[in-house]
């Protein structure tokens, strides 16, 4: 008993634990965090503070909505598309297919290029997905294309110290001739085109194909409405110049192809509509001593954009 009590000497009452707490005490709290991350700090409060900037601050690219997704159908149009560069994710190859050349070069393609999915599927799934199409075997899905907001391309320009060099599609419905359009504006150092939302060309397999690569560098942007664009740019400054067979000024004379313009080019059989021509500040022919009534869009904004590069020189 009495060593019992020299036990219990000097404690009075019930113990109460400490509860781990004074161990956890002892232990480290783990690295210091950078000063970004430490709230107070000079640097947090520059860091929170470009943080909120960039929130404020529009997207660059992708204003202008995405396209759908689309499907290359046949073994022809697929090795081409991967030939050309024409973005894809998937490339579906159906079971059991019959092996040859085209076949293994389109899977030579996807792998070379990367960032393609190989899926095998079955044939009733391949005719499921391309709506009955002959699709001999491969599919390759061009994934949605981001448009740029017509506004991102002015901007992009003048943050290059460089006057806009921009080319707006009126009523073109050949992705063809868009590609074909992208791939001037691409060579003559133009900073984009503008197509309409509706009733117009988009940026398709053939586009791509058409563009020849350059699509890849060359911002297509996207206008609910051509026309409000149109006037939107000339409040900024920027001159508008159609194109049109009887349109009162020849290329060669007009001096506004040097600094900010847009180039408005109409489809090959209507031209430009009304409400877009009254919009123009100019409206351009080009002289064709051959006597031919009308260019491709493509074709007339080439020849144009060459002399907006000539006189930019």
């Amino acid at each position: 008993m009495a060593a019992n009590n020299r036990r219990m000497s000097g404690k009075k009452g019930a113990q109460v634990g400490s509860g781990g707490q004074r161990r956890r005490g002892l232990e480290g709290k783990g690295p210091t965090p950078p000063a970004e991350m430490r709230k107070g700090h000079k640097k947090n409060r520059i860091a929170t503070a470009k943080a909120k900037q960039t929130a404020r601050r529009p997207a660059p690219r992708g204003r202008g909505g995405k396209s759908s997704s689309e499907l290359v159908v046949g073994r022809n149009p697929v090795v081409e598309a991967l030939r050309e560069g024409v973005p894809a994710s998937t490339l579906y190859v159906q079971q059991f297919i019959d092996n040859d050349e085209r076949v293994r070069e389109a899977l030579q393609l996807a792998a070379e290029r990367g960032g393609i999915n190989l899926m095998e599927a079955p044939r009733p799934e391949l005719d499921r997905m391309t709506n009955g199409l002959n699709h001999q075997g491969l599919v390759l899905q061009v994934p949605p294309y981001e448009y740029a907001h017509p506004e991102d391309l002015a901007e992009a320009a003048y943050d290059e110290g460089e006057d806009p060099l921009i080319v707006a599609l009126d009523g073109v419905t050949d992705p063809r001739n868009l590609g074909a359009v992208v791939r001037s504006v691409s060579a003559f150092g133009g900073h984009g085109v503008v197509v309409p939302e509706r009733r117009a060309a988009g940026m398709t397999a053939g586009a791509w194909k058409t563009s020849a690569g350059t699509a890849a560098r060359t911002p297509v942007a996207r206008a609910t409405n051509l026309t409000r664009a149109l006037e939107a740019y000339k409040k900024a400054g920027i001159v508008i110049v159609g194109l049109a067979a009887d349109g009162e000024h020849e290329i060669g004379e007009l001096e506004a192809l040097q600094g900010p313009v847009v180039i408005v080019v109409g489809s090959e059989g209507k031209g430009l509509s009304r409400l877009v021509g009254e919009t123009c500040d100019f409206r351009v022919r080009i002289p064709m001593p051959g006597g031919a009534e009308s260019l491709n869009a493509g074709v007339a904004a080439g020849i144009v954009l060459y002399e907006a590069a000539r006189r930019r020189v």
